[in-house]
């Protein structure tokens, strides 16, 4: 009798079950996914001056709130995802012309050229160099859609192809990019320089290309000539101190390591002729037993010990991050510098933010802009699911270089009316 009054409860019990399950999942969606972080403008981290007034007023992005998709947007490991998988969406198609410069060693550094479509908001002959993320190159999706942004703004584009990054292109000496050799991105520049006599420069670099670009600005003040400001997004600032943080678990940084290793090792390896093979002059160091190890690495860590130092020479892994990070050159770089970066990036750890907050605390010149949502170079926009071709980041750095062409401007106009006014007296 017991047992039967009993049954009639079982289906309640199993509905609670459901729901519990129910409620697990939606606590894990929303945690996951960050739907309870709030949107915010970025965090500025500068010195007050005329200039960073000036840049306020003139970039709405940097004290507007930075909205991103609203299911998946406050996600930096979906952010990341998206970016590293598929790029940008509808991504266009502009149209350059691929350079080839030999350099010293006979390795052939390429990049693409790209004219400006429209004229630039000053009026002037103004130029992009640009330097990609890491393996990447100008027929990247990312790097094609703020091209054709900056070319519709007025801006020519050069891009440089990292050594060894493009799939038809081979080497022709046994060295391909490592994480701060400037020399190729160097190359570029000269050039444009030298074909282009009138025009000032914005330099742009993206992850990695950010540490290249300030390492050879800081590398000298010549190379700071012509050069109207500097933009870094993304970047790690120390790979030492990054290297160290990707071999730990936390936010998945192991994981993405890995994936990233395994990127290096397919391209080093479609290389290695030029890298390993007998007809080709070798560093010393460099050999079979190094293929070996190269083989079985599972980080960037291994390939750069294996490998990447050895193209240059250094002793050991410790002296290749210390001098080929922009850490020690970013205190020498005079002109406005932009370092962007994203508080939920998994690939860079909260504490290598401390090294562009210190600058910018110190420097003038320097701002440090920081929104919560991001990921790695992801920064999309969208109102729901799907997001916009244009992200925040391509607007971002095309309206501050914008407002700093502006301002050299208004510099230059008033220099030249106090000269006449003191030439009248």
């Amino acid at each position: 009798m017991s047992a039967m009054l009993e049954t009639p409860e079982l289906p309640a019990v199993f509905d609670g079950v459901k729901l519990a399950a129910v409620a697990a999942v939606l606590y894990v969606i929303v945690r996951c996914l960050n739907l309870k972080s709030p949107t915010a403008p970025p965090e500025l981290i500068y010195q007050d001056s005329a200039l960073a007034r000036f840049l306020l007023k003139s970039c709405p992005l940097l004290t507007k709130e930075y909205i991103p998709p609203l299911i998946w947007g406050k996600s930096g490991h979906i952010q990341t995802a998206l970016y590293g998988k598929m790029g940008r969406v509808r991504s266009p198609h502009p149209y350059g012309l691929r350079k080839y410069l030999t350099m010293p060693d006979g390795a052939t550094a390429t990049f693409d050229l790209f004219e400006p479509r429209s004229e630039h908001c000053i009026g002037e002959d103004v130029t992009m160099v640009i330097c990609p993320g890491i393996a990447n190159h100008s027929e990247k999706q990312y790097i094609r859609t703020f091209v054709d942004y900056a070319q519709k703004n007025g801006y020519r584009c050069a891009v440089l192809n990292h050594l060894g990054a493009l799939p038809n292109i081979e080497l022709t000496s046994p060295r391909m990019f490592t994480y701060g050799c400037t020399w190729e991105f160097g190359a570029m520049v000269n050039y444009i320089k030298k074909t282009y006599p009138q025009t000032q420069m914005v330099v742009v670099g993206f992850s990695l290309g950010g540490n290249i670009v300030c390492k050879y600005l800081g590398e000298s003040q010549a190379n700071q000539e012509r050069v109207l400001c500097c933009v870094s997004v993304c970047q790690g600032y120390s790979a030492l101190r990054a290297q160290e943080t990707f071999m730990q678990w936390d936010q998945c940084r192991r994981f993405y390591n890995f994936l990233m290793a395994d990127n290096m090792k397919k391209i080093i390896l479609s290389h290695r002729q030029a890298l390993f093979g007998d007809n080709m002059k070798k560093p010393q160091s460099l050999s079979d037993a190094d293929l070996s190890k190269l083989y079985t690495a599972t980080s960037l860590m291994q390939i750069d010990d294996n490998v990447m130092r050895k193209f240059h020479g250094y002793s050991s892994l410790k002296e290749y991050y210390e001098e080929e990070s922009c850490l020690h050159y970013l205190h020498r770089i005079y002109v406005p510098l932009l370092l962007v970066n994203a508080a939920d990036d998994p690939l860079v750890h909260e504490s290598l933010l401390s090294i562009p907050r210190a600058l910018s605390e110190k420097r003038e010149n320097v701002m440090h802009v920081l929104p919560l949502h991001g990921g790695h170079l992801g920064f999309f926009e969208g109102s729901v699911l799907f997001p916009e071709p244009l992200t925040w980041m391509d607007k971002l750095v095309v309206q501050y270089a914008n407002a700093i062409c502006q301002w050299e401007k208004t510099k230059s106009h008033c220099s030249d009316t106090e000269q006449a006014v003191s030439g009248q007296e």
